[in-house]
């Protein structure tokens, strides 16, 4: 997951959803990435079977998009885009795991730059649809992230979109934290 900037281990995925459960979070979604380099069938079987075991009550599935300006994108431009492997088995293997869960897909979307120009799909057990999801992804709702690299994105009434981004480097996003906030405050408050 490194390769596309994602730097949480397969342990602290686990943890921070046992914690959840723990503490009473009642509708957990699961995202998973298909297509990463070096992703066999095989390996998305054996991360579905995890996901099953563990019961989430929402999963959204995701073909790999290739951002232009990501590390993946400069990766493959090193290695070549063969080593990508979003395939029909894949996406079959991911909706067969959702329906042992009793989850039916309920939103579906595209992106750009997709591996396997497929789709990503939202698949959720009755009740427990994520109509987040669907508004974030249709750019209807004002979002506010936190942290280093995140972006808040505001949506006005007319449909306007406006960003404020934070700096990805972390020591820099620790120094600069109140102008970050300040950003975003002027960004949200604005009439």
């Amino acid at each position: 997951m490194d390769i596309i900037g994602r730097k949480a281990s397969v342990e602290q995925v686990l943890t921070a959803y046992q914690l959840a459960r723990e503490v009473g979070f009642d509708n957990i979604n699961m995202d998973l990435i298909l297509g990463l380099p070096g992703e066999l069938e095989a390996d998305v079987q054996r991360t579905i079977e995890k996901i099953v075991e563990l019961a989430p009550d929402s999963l959204t599935v995701h073909s790999l998009a290739i951002k232009r300006a990501s590390r993946l994108n400069q990766w493959i431009q090193e290695n070549g885009v063969s080593m990508l492997h979003n395939t029909d088995e894949t996406m079959k293997i991911a909706a067969a795991g959702a329906e042992k869960l009793g989850m039916k897909p309920y939103y579906l979307y595209r992106q750009k730059n997709m591996s396997g120009n497929f789709e990503n799909t939202g698949y959720a057990r009755p009740g427990k649809y994520g109509l987040y999801n669907i508004l974030i992804m249709e750019e209807k709702q004002t979002i506010v992230a936190l942290g280093a690299g995140s972006i808040t994105k505001r949506v006005y009434p007319d449909g306007r979109i406006e960003r404020c981004d934070n700096v990805k480097d972390v020591a820099l996003y620790i120094e600069k934290i109140d102008e970050m906030i300040e950003r975003k405050k002027r960004l949200l408050e604005e009439k």
